[in-house]
């Protein structure tokens, strides 16, 4: 026997931007189904995996509106500090939170906690259905509905689930089920990079600067943890990275330090470490019949400058807000519609932005390296500048989610 499940939305994708657009509808009044394939904690989600997320303080703000984030504070650690760099040049910049007005330019936290609040949340919802573990099997776009039909989880011994929605969301990461099903084409470029993460502890505690250093084989982020350590983000050719991985501690701490510097101290000690593959993937639209992508489904961007994962919740917080805000049919043409305009200039802006920095200091043309210090040292002259880029963690373009300003999600 099969289980038919009347929905108004079906989120596709239960990861830390599907799970928070969901928080975000659970008290709207629309029946919302999550439809997660992994079973939260599992090793295999993503929002449960060694990574940690750079949080900008719009992020936190929306964190705050969903009620999750006092559960992430204690693990969160406070980026006061960023220190910009081109290897082998004399160029650098310097940004003080306390020049800017704020705290904190954000918080660094792991993914696990993240993830683990938000499924917390969630299973606290009365009104948000979690179908998990359980994957789309097929679906189908119709004029006035989509028709969800799941293959429930290995193991789980759950019958079949046919779910009718009247908006579904593909929050299903850059291989999206949804953004197929719709028939939207994606643009991947392959930057033919590997980042490469580890914790590491130094031989004295952070003072909250998060470092991105630029090699020529590509940029080097070290942020401030919690608990005192750095988490690394070594970005590198294939080649390389695989160099990297079979490396014992020792060398690789040894290799990192001549890579990045003395500026943390000395690293004594490294975590284990892992590895993705970097591409730029970028949704031809985000918006077709009722249907709508967003996070990675919509944009998967290289974790230069930390914009990925903020840029996504805002599509989710704006979504919401959208979804919130216009009475009757969710999947209406007219209601998507003002939701991919409201959205464009943001995702247009953060995707030029993070990809123009990867090929800036990627270029090796005779010139071009002396150029970028000249640039760096101008702008840690220009307090102008500086503001401009304390700002980037609001949006580009575009209106700024309500839940993004501290406000509730209704008017």
């Amino acid at each position: 026997m099969s289980e038919s499940v009347q929905a108004d939305v079906a989120i596709i994708g239960g990861g830390m931007v599907g799970a928070s657009l969901a928080l975000a509808l659970a008290d709207s009044g629309l029946a919302t189904v999550l439809v997660e394939g992994i079973p939260p904690g599992s090793q295999g989600q993503p929002s449960f995996d060694d990574r940690t997320t750079a949080l900008g303080n719009a992020s936190r703000r929306i964190f705050e509106a969903l009620r999750v984030w006092p559960d992430m504070r204690s693990a969160a650690a406070a980026i006061t500090t960023i220190h910009v760099s081109d290897a082998g040049r004399f160029g650098f910049a310097r940004l003080h939170a306390r020049e800017q007005g704020i705290d904190a330019f954000g918080y660094v936290v792991p993914n696990r906690v993240i993830g683990a609040a938000l499924w917390r949340r969630l299973q606290q919802c009365q009104h948000v259905r979690v179908c998990a573990p359980a994957r789309p099997e097929q679906v189908r776009i119709e004029s006035d509905r989509v028709v969800i039909t799941l293959a429930p989880g290995r193991g789980s011994g759950s019958p079949p689930v046919h779910i009718e929605a009247r908006l579904a969301v593909g929050a299903d990461g850059a291989h999206s089920m949804l953004r197929a099903s719709a028939g939207i084409d994606a643009r991947i470029e392959d930057y033919e990079q590997v980042a490469v993460i580890a914790n590491v502890r130094a031989d004295r505690a952070h003072d909250g600067t998060a470092y991105e250093r630029f090699t020529p084989t590509g940029p080097v982020a070290v942020l401030p943890l919690k608990d005192g350590s750095y988490g690394v983000i070594w970005t590198a050719r294939p080649e390389r990275a695989a160099e990297i991985l079979a490396l014992d501690d020792r060398s690789f701490l040894r290799e990192l330090q001549e890579r990045f510097g003395w500026r943390a101290g000395a690293f004594i000690r490294a975590g284990v470490r892992a590895s993705y593959p970097l591409k730029l993937t970028r949704a031809a639209t985000t918006l077709s019949e009722r249907s709508v992508l967003i996070g990675n489904a919509a944009q998967s961007l290289h974790p230069i400058a930390g914009q990925g994962f903020n840029l996504g919740l805002r599509d989710a917080a704006m979504l919401a807000e959208r979804l919130v805000g216009s009475p009757g049919d969710p999947g209406s043409r007219e209601t998507l519609e003002q939701f991919g305009r409201w959205r464009e200039g943001d995702r247009s802006g953060v995707t030029r932005f993070t990809d123009g920095l990867v090929k800036l200091f990627g270029d090796t043309r005779p010139g071009v390296g002396a150029a970028r210090n000249i640039g760096l040292l101008l702008f840690d002259l220009l307090p102008p500048a500086k503001s401009a880029l304390a700002r980037v963690s609001a949006g580009f373009a575009g209106p700024i989610p309500r839940l993004a300003r501290g406000l509730t999600i209704r008017p």
